[in-house]
C-alpha cells in the first residue's frame, strides 16, 4: 500500500507538472498570437529589428532643419515620396488623416520628398491633400538619405521606426494608413510590443512565423 501511495503521489505530481506546462505553453502561445496578429495581417515587406534607422538632418517646408533623432522616444512613420509619383500623391489624403490620428498615440508622421524644395511641391501637395499639410515635409533632392542611407528607389516607401530608433517594418507602395489593423500595428510599435517574426525578401522566419503563414493562408 505504501508503494502504491508513493506511486500515486508521483503520478499526481507528474500530472500536475503536465497541466502547469500546458497552461504556461498556452499562455505563451496566446501572448505571441496577440503580439503577432496585427503585423501578420498588415503584411509588411520587411519586419524585424536588425538595423538602427540612419539619422539625418533635412530642411522642411519653412527652411527649418529637422533631425530624425529629434523624435527619439516616439515611434516614427517615415514616408518617402516624390511629386512625379502618382501613388504618392493619391496617398496624401490618407497621410493627412494618419497624422491627426497619431496625435493620440506615442507616434509621429515624417515625410521626405526627393523633389528640389518647397516651391517645387506646394501646388502638388495642395491639390493632392485637399487639406493644409501640418505634418513635417522634408527635402532630400540629392537622395543622399533616401537612396544612399535607406536604399529606397521606388515610391512611396514607408518605414516604421520604434521609439529607440530601431527599424521595425517597411512597406513598399501606398497603403490605407487609417485602417484599424495598421493603426493597431503602429500603436504596438510605439508601446514596445514586438512580434518575434522576421520578414525579409519574402521569407518569413522566427518563433511566430507559423502565425504569419496561417494569416496569409486565411487571406
Amino acid at each position: 500500500m505504501k508503494h502504491l501511495g508513493v506511486a500515486g503521489q508521483l503520478i499526481f505530481v507528474l500530472l500536475a507538472a503536465l497541466l502547469v506546462f500546458g497552461f504556461v505553453t498556452a499562455a505563451k502561445e496566446g501572448e505571441m498570437r496577440r503580439q503577432c496578429t496585427s503585423p501578420c495581417l498588415v503584411k509588411p515587406d520587411y519586419l524585424g529589428a536588425e538595423r538602427t534607422a540612419p539619422d539625418f538632418a533635412l530642411k522642411d517646408l519653412d527652411g527649418k532643419e529637422v533631425k530624425l533623432s529629434n523624435y527619439r522616444g516616439k515611434a516614427v512613420v517615415l514616408n518617402f515620396w516624390t511629386k512625379t509619383c502618382r501613388p504618392c500623391l493619391e496617398e496624401m489624403p490618407e497621410l493627412v488623416k494618419l497624422h491627426e490620428l497619431l496625435k493620440e498615440k506615442n507616434a509621429v508622421l515624417v515625410t521626405v520628398s526627393t523633389d528640389e524644395g518647397p516651391n517645387d511641391v506646394r501646388d502638388a501637395l495642395k491639390a493632392a491633400s485637399r487639406e493644409p499639410i501640418t505634418f513635417p515635409v522634408l527635402f532630400d533632392p540629392s537622395s543622399a538619405i533616401v537612396r544612399e542611407k535607406y536604399g529606397s528607389r521606388l515610391f512611396p516607401e514607408t518605414w516604421i521606426i520604434d521609439p529607440r530608433g530601431v527599424i521595425r517594418a517597411r512597406f513598399d507602395g501606398a497603403k490605407t494608413w487609417t485602417h484599424a489593423v495598421i493603426l493597431q500595428f503602429i500603436d504596438e510599435i510605439a508601446s514596445g510590443v514586438y512580434c518575434p517574426v522576421t520578414i525579409k525578401g519574402g521569407h518569413v522566419s522566427g518563433k511566430g512565423a507559423k502565425l504569419c503563414l496561417e494569416a496569409n493562408e486565411a487571406n
